[in-house]
């Protein structure tokens, strides 16, 4: 009754069983274990070497690069975020007094448009120019309603908000101080050869480091153009639309293109033709050159991915797991392709020595 099979199945199925647990557990604090990780595999170069300087003082060095993430990271991210939610109140209450009306920009467009783009209209179906209207009015209404009451939101759940800081921080010290060896405990448990799980963890490690480093650059440098061409064309809440764009930027080759074409479009046909002109001209040669231009370097070189697999993975992340997903959908597209380069390359091997 008691074999040694019988056993070693129990034994698997009680691993699963806590290991099932462990994950629900930790599910609660899955965004501030996510990040933690995240900016452990990105400053642990910086954190060796810096290791290795201090003498192996293992505390200190984890602390000191802790500190260094808080002031480049963490600092200028949540000053970021209070603007954005400053701004995004403001507009709000802009749109709720009448002072904004984006129904009459967009009647503004549809009055001056060419007979061609209005016939356009007619024949996909989008013949009632109110109904459009009204909708264009209350998507926008309800996008600054969700940023003014996420405003509120985060000043009532204070106490939430900086426990999963802290848990953040405190994860991250540890990461440091203890990743190697952890990640040494969790290849040692991994039943794969040992040459697959280099391939597989340097993979890892790497897309991350690249999918992280690449985007946070292009959005920064995307939604600080943005940010500041509409500032200069004297558009209003231009640190807003700035932050917008560069969060679309983390969408490949759309991007921030969502934001800047409609404006060019309305600065165009309402007889601003040097506004439009200039922003169109802005839009494609600066800000949509350091989407196609240095993405390609920070992330695809890295990652050694597709174009197309690093836009389809990327969505699909966004889609699934909201804005931790520009990370966790290139980094799965990047194992599933890793993983099976490594069975097509196993699988070969047996037929070269057949051969043989």
């Amino acid at each position: 009754m008691n074999s040694p099979e019988l056993r070693q199945k129990a034994f698997l199925l009680m691993l699963i069983a806590v290991s099932v647990a462990f994950i629900w557990i930790l599910l609660p604090f899955y965004g501030s274990v996510f990040w933690a990780a995240v900016l452990a595999i990105i400053f642990t170069p910086f954190h060796r070497r810096l290791l290795a300087a201090l003498g192996q003082r293992r505390n200190l060095a984890a602390f000191i690069t802790l500190l260094l993430v808080l002031v480049i990271v963490i600092l200028p991210v949540t000053l970021m975020t209070i603007s954005l939610l400053q701004e995004g109140a403001l507009i709000y209450q802009k749109i709720r007094t009448g002072e904004l009306n984006f129904g009459m920009y967009f009647q503004q467009i549809m009055s001056a448009a060419p007979p061609w783009l209005v016939n356009l209209l007619d024949r996909s179906g989008l013949t009632n120019i109110a109904e459009l209207q009204d909708m264009l009015s209350s998507g926008i209404l309800r996008g600054s309603q969700f940023i003014a009451t996420h405003a509120l939101g985060i000043g009532q759940n204070a106490f939430g908000f900086f426990v999963s800081f802290g848990i953040m921080l405190y994860v991250l010290f540890f990461l440091l101080r203890d990743g190697d060896s952890l990640a040494a405990k969790i290849k040692q448990a991994m039943p794969l050869t040992m040459e697959h799980k280099r391939h597989l963890s340097s993979k890892f490690t790497t897309v991350i480091r690249a999918t992280v480093k690449g985007n946070v650059v292009v959005a920064a440098l995307q939604g600080t153009l943005g940010g500041l061409i509409f500032y200069f064309l004297g558009i209003q809440g231009a640190p807003l639309w700035g932050f917008v764009m560069a969060f679309l930027s983390l969408i490949p080759a759309v991007g921030a293109g969502l934001i800047w074409i409609p404006v060019a479009i309305y600065f165009l046909f309402t007889g601003a033709v040097w506004q439009g002109t200039v922003l169109i001209a802005f839009g494609v040669f600066v800000i949509g050159l350091v989407d196609n231009l240095l993405r390609p370097v920070l992330v695809g070189r890295d990652t050694r991915m597709p174009d197309y697999v690093v836009l389809i993975s990327t969505l699909g992340g966004l889609v699934l797991f909201g804005l931790n997903g520009f990370v966790i959908g290139p980094v799965i597209a990047a194992l599933f392709m890793s993983a099976w380069d490594l069975f097509a390359a196993s699988m070969e091997t047996p037929r070269i020595e057949k051969k043989d």
